[in-house]
């Protein structure tokens, strides 16, 4: 039901829209974008559409993907709360652990939805206005585009792992309130507050434990060979993050009240 919403095409919608934008910027620029101006690889666009999707999606994980995973993950319980459709649910013999796991799974298909939708438009907006040819590697190796076409897949993949967290925890808040909107509010801006507080270096000792640590940390795919150890480590502490979220949400929702 999730992808029958109305809301979640806006929101892919408008996902698709951001590597279009920053195409049609470079291409209608009068002037070349000098390198370290602007995102990773966005002077790199001209020279290969391909990037297109990288630097989309570099750009999308600090905002617009948390936003979009929060308005998803907080209303996966509140929502059906404020709509009074919760009770309804749980008359079924399905039982408040398979909803809990059910809702889960459908913020965690969003996830992988919405990097897919930024990569996907990202390639067809490069291909369309910049010429499309073999990728040189941050280790200085060539690859062919159907090899390049794979590591973006695979940088798609690596983001949609880092969203599990949090899309576990906007569950977990989402067990506590019957307003769907505070939910997704306050999933929002925790993940405000983690990347806020990965940047302080007072805060150091904390950085590895921070659910968004690691979400820029898919450089090792764009090497070769590839280092799967970031990957690994992101994996790892996401799967924490989810299992004491899930258990969070677990110990709230099975001795709720739900009387709406």
């Amino acid at each position: 039901m999730l992808f029958r919403r109305l809301r979640t095409w806006a929101m892919l919608l408008a996902l698709a829209a951001i590597p279009i934008l920053i195409a049609a910027a470079v291409k209608l620029s009068s002037h070349p974008v000098a390198p370290g101006r602007g995102p990773p690889f966005l002077d790199r666009i001209t020279q290969n559409g391909l990037f297109v999707g990288v630097t989309a999606m570099i750009v999308s994980v600090p905002l617009f993907l948390p936003l979009t995973i929060g308005v998803v993950a907080g209303d996966t319980i509140a929502g059906e709360a404020n709509l009074g459709t919760l009770r309804y649910l749980l008359v079924a013999p399905a039982g408040r652990v398979r909803l809990l796991l059910i809702k889960y799974a459908s913020a965690a298909a969003f996830c992988l939805a919405a990097t897919l939708t930024v990569a996907a438009a990202g390639a067809l907006a490069g291909v369309a206005l910049f010429p499309v040819g073999p990728v040189t590697l941050l280790s200085g190796d060539t690859i062919g585009v159907g090899e390049s076409v794979v590591r973006s897949l695979l940088i798609a993949a690596y983001i949609a792992v880092s969203l599990l967290g949090l899309s576990a925890i906007g569950l977990a808040i989402s067990t506590f309130t019957d307003v769907p909107v505070g939910a997704m509010a306050a999933t929002i801006v925790l993940s405000v507050v983690s990347q806020v507080a990965d940047n302080l270096p007072q805060l150091e000792w904390l950085h590895p434990w921070l659910f968004s640590h690691y979400w820029l940390g898919f450089a090792d795919l764009l090497r070769q060979p590839i280092s799967w150890t970031s990957f690994g480590d992101n994996a790892l502490l996401q799967a924490a993050y989810v299992v004491a979220a899930g258990a969070l949400a677990y110990g709230k929702f099975t001795s709720k009240d739900v009387l709406s």
